[in-house]
């Protein structure tokens, strides 16, 4: 019997078997008679804000067309709303997909980025795409970044780091002080990356804003987006605040008409109804206290958030709460070994959480 020929194929990057894969918040399971709710994913449950539909409705008429590239639109109403230069700008598909870029342009082979962890699940396949290597840094007491241990992690070969605050998933924002504190300790040529994708939710006095040290410094890099507090997940739009060069080099390497039109006339519909966010942002932050306080006087021992989402520190218990959340109708995002992310949701969905993680804290 003849023997079948070994059939070659195209070469896979080897680094890619390395790059762990991201994974999404799952919606919830389909309970009969029973509604359920999807608080895995730090989505906003608010509908469109008052103009982004007819906005969205008019830019969707000419989807036939290329969106504007350059997004002049879009770059002049985030310039005039932050009141910096469009040349300190850089949109992209999401915040994620700046910092995808980011570092594409500024790290190769054999380079390092530092990092907190736990913290963005995308920053190791940021990290690793680009031939880099992730250094990551535990998280302090109280699930908050260890700025000290991040800047001795820095070396000749350190090119970024990256600072999330708040935190995701754990929710504590790092203080004006320590931000400056350490940024003061990294070295002119390591790119520090505030990553602000939450800003809108702090309520800490003591945290500063990220756009502040931008302005100071020519190696700091401002992430934001218009997927959490805007609403606008499903469209894709978020941007750099950063030095014109370091900006520029982000552009470089974006995805030609990356962000679409219809994203783009969202995002400044957005931008124009920010009277009607706040009061929005103010009532999830409004939850976000009652959800914490319950879950405090169920006994639970949880870090300070400032973001949208509440972070339970389950270690090994992880899987079997998100299993008994499912139960009750609604998907939390667990990270196994770890503990598990809740988004600030509906109040209906709020209370269905706090009655679950009560229950599961008097049975365990």
């Amino acid at each position: 019997m003849a023997t079948l020929p070994v059939m070659r194929q195209p070469p896979i990057r080897p680094a890619l078997e390395a790059i762990p894969t991201y994974k999404p918040g799952k919606p919830p399971a389909a309970r009969d008679g029973m509604p359920t709710y999807k608080l895995s994913s730090n989505e906003n449950p608010y509908p469109p804000l008052p103009g982004v539909l007819e906005a969205v409705s008019g830019a969707a008429s000419q989807f036939n067309r290329y969106p504007d590239m350059a997004a002049s639109a879009l770059y002049d109403a985030i310039a005039e709303r932050f009141q910096v230069p469009v040349a300190d700008l850089a949109v992209a598909t999401g915040s994620v997909a700046v910092l995808y870029h980011l570092l594409q342009a500024i790290c190769t082979d054999g380079d390092e980025v530092v990092y907190a962890w736990r913290s963005f699940e995308a920053y190791p396949i940021a990290v690793q795409m680009t031939g880099a290597a992730g250094i990551q840094v535990p998280l302090a007491d109280g699930a908050r970044h260890d700025l000290d241990a991040m800047a001795r992690a820095i070396t000749d070969r350190t090119r970024a780091v990256l600072v999330c605050t708040p935190n995701n998933p754990t929710g504590p924002a790092v203080t004006e002080a320590e931000l400056r504190d350490f940024v003061a300790h990294v070295p002119p040529e390591v790119v520090v990356v505030v990553d602000e994708a939450y800003r809108e939710f702090v309520r800490d006095p003591a945290v500063g804003d990220g756009s502040d040290l931008y302005r100071e410094r020519s190696n700091v890099v401002v992430l934001r987006t218009f997927s959490k507090a805007y609403g606008l997940a499903g469209l894709r739009v978020g941007f750099a605040i950063a030095p014109a060069r370091l900006a520029q080099a982000i552009r470089k390497v974006s995805l030609p008409f990356g962000v679409s039109q219809v994203a783009q006339a969202a995002a400044i519909a957005s931008l124009r109804a920010e009277d009607e966010l706040f009061k929005r942002v103010e009532a999830l932050v409004g939850e976000r206290t009652r959800v914490l306080d319950g879950l405090l006087e169920s006994g639970w021992d949880v870090p300070d958030s400032q973001a949208n989402f509440v972070w339970l520190p389950l270690g090994d218990h992880t899987v079997g709460f998100a299993a008994a959340c499912d139960d009750a109708g609604i998907a939390v995002r667990p990270f196994p070994g770890d503990g598990a992310r809740v988004t600030i949701g509906e109040i209906e969905a709020n209370d269905i959480f706090l009655r679950a993680a009560a229950q599961w804290q008097a049975a365990h």
